[in-house]
């Protein structure tokens, strides 16, 4: 094992298991990986991890792995898991890709990689990895939050005709404790239904939608993106007002317009999140990023940033045991955050310490979010 320190961060070289266990207890906020898939690619390197003979092997692996991250985490630390799938598959009495590199020529790391059989699944099963490994942990202990779903715009092709080609994979959000760090003010996106049309107030039409028609008024002011509607009848006597009525009063703070009143501190603090933003939902459009002198495919730093500001303070320490090209601790220094990778390849760990060694200037802000014309793509 080695140790390079970088004045954001620090990079191991080493099996992430062993360097873990040096690691002192409660000095992480949150996690942001991506292990190694299994059966995928052979990265040359003894003691890896996704070169195990069946799936239950990998998970155990992995188990033991994030077990020293829950006790590396403090207790409101979060865990942000990257991982894909897999299918069983049969490359006839080989049960192995072409040597000469037919199967997969311009990615040689998957060559002579072992055919994913499994017990008890004929080919062409799709095994289900990522809920195998999640379910593990939440049976270990931790809490499964969400399922999120990164969706690519620009997928792996894929010469099948029997299936859809497989454009996603899962982000799992876990935690360690029933409450935890969770910045969702940081990671807001734009609300669907907000057009420029909207913030005039002329009415609410949602994108596609056509324009208003019939005896049913309109409504005329972006406060209805906070789900009003207007209400024709009066009051009952003796019955409190109607929920909706546009001339409620109420001693409550009114809503901003165009906030999503289901989340955050509604009507009972000041909120300094943007106008016409939604809390962040479970499925990510996220293209993927290739990375100059890395062979594999890369995190996105696009899937690692609401991660990160979601999960970590501003100061604070973002752990990543399978370090790969440095992608979480770019996104970490970009955002003020302090970072510990872990990985095990000696070229990576070569890769990941150019990388971080020109790092980008700091954001600004306090919690350093990207500008609110950036979020609405304008």
């Amino acid at each position: 094992m080695s140790v390079t320190r970088f004045p954001h961060g620090t990079l191991h070289q080493g099996d992430s298991l062993e360097v873990l266990r040096t690691l002192p207890d409660a000095s992480a906020h949150c996690c942001v990986t991506s292990p190694p898939y299994w059966g995928l690619r052979d990265y040359g390197t003894a003691g890896q991890i996704g070169l195990e003979e069946t799936p239950d092997e990998y998970v155990a692996r992995l188990l033991e792995v994030f077990g020293e991250v829950r006790r590396v985490l403090r207790d409101d630390g979060s865990l942000w898991l990257n991982l894909g799938d897999a299918y069983t598959s049969n490359f006839g009495k080989r049960k192995r890709f072409d040597a000469a590199g037919t199967k997969q020529q311009g990615n040689p790391a998957s060559i002579g990689m072992p055919g994913r059989s499994v017990a008890g699944l004929p080919p062409k099963n799709l095994i289900g990895l990522p809920w195998r490994v999640a379910f593990a942990l939440q049976a270990a202990g931790w809490y499964l939050r969400c399922d999120i779903i990164w969706a690519k715009p620009n997928p792996m092709p894929e010469s099948v005709q029997d299936r859809p080609t497989r454009a996603h994979e899962y982000l799992f959000l876990l935690t360690k404790s029933e409450k935890y760090f969770y910045d969702h003010e940081a990671v807001r996106e734009p609300a669907a239904a907000m057009t420029e049309h909207d913030a005039t107030g002329q009415g609410y039409r949602a994108p596609g939608q056509k324009q208003n028609s019939g005896n049913r008024p309109k409504l005329q002011h972006p406060s209805a993106l906070t789900f009003a509607r207007e209400v024709a009848e009066p009051d009952r006597p003796g019955q409190a007002h109607s929920q909706h009525r546009p001339d409620r009063t109420t001693k409550k703070r009114n809503p901003r317009p165009g906030v999503d009143t289901r989340g955050g501190g509604q009507g009972s603090r000041e909120m300094n999140y943007p106008l016409f933003t939604r809390n962040r939902r479970s499925v990510w459009t996220i293209p993927t990023e290739p990375f100059p002198g890395a062979h594999y495919a890369t995190f996105p730093t696009e899937l690692v940033r609401p991660c990160i500001l979601a999960g970590c303070p501003m100061g604070g320490t973002v752990l990543d045991p399978f370090f790969g090209s440095g992608t979480v601790g770019e996104v970490a220094r970009m955002f003020r955050r302090q970072w510990i990778g872990i990985e095990i390849s000696p070229n990576s760990c070569a890769i990941a310490a150019r990388r971080v060694e020109r790092l980008p200037t700091q954001k600004s802000g306090p919690r350093a979010e990207l500008p609110l014309l950036r979020m609405l793509g304008t």
